[in-house]
C-alpha cells in the first residue's frame, strides 16, 4: 500500500498542480483528508482534491473546528461549526466518515494490523 502524506501550512492552497502531478504520476487515486480546521484547509483540500477527480475520502473524527463569533455577534459552537461543515462537503465533494468507517470501507484492518 503507498502511501503520501502532504502537509500544508499556508492559508491558500498553492501546489495544485504540483500535487495533483504527483498523486497522478504515482497512480494514486484515493485521497484521505484530516487535519485542522474544518471549514478552511479541510473544506478547500477536500473540495481540490474531488475538483481534481480524486476518491475523497473526509475523516469526520480527524478533523475539527474552533468556534466562532459570526458576523452577528453570535458565538457558534466548534462543533456546530464542525457539523455543518462537514455537511456542506458530504456526498457533493467526498464521503464523510469516522475512522472506523473508513477502515472498514478501504479494507484496512489487515494493512493496518501488518504495519
Amino acid at each position: 500500500m503507498s502511501k503520501v502524506y502532504i502537509y500544508k501550512n499556508v492559508k491558500i492552497f498553492r501546489k495544485n498542480k504540483e500535487i495533483e502531478n504527483h498523486l497522478k504520476e504515482n497512480k494514486i487515486e484515493k485521497v484521505v483528508i484530516v487535519g485542522l480546521t474544518t471549514p478552511h484547509y479541510v473544506s478547500t483540500f477536500t473540495r481540490v482534491s474531488a475538483n481534481l477527480g480524486f476518491e475523497t475520502y473526509l475523516v469526520s473524527d480527524a478533523t475539527a473546528a474552533f468556534a466562532v463569533k459570526g458576523a452577528d455577534h453570535a458565538y457558534y459552537p466548534a462543533e456546530q461549526i464542525h457539523t455543518v461543515s462537514l455537511a456542506t462537503l458530504d456526498n457533493e465533494f467526498a464521503k464523510v466518515l469516522t475512522t472506523e468507517e473508513l477502515i472498514k470501507k478501504l479494507n484496512l484492518t489487515e494493512a493496518i494490523q501488518s504495519y
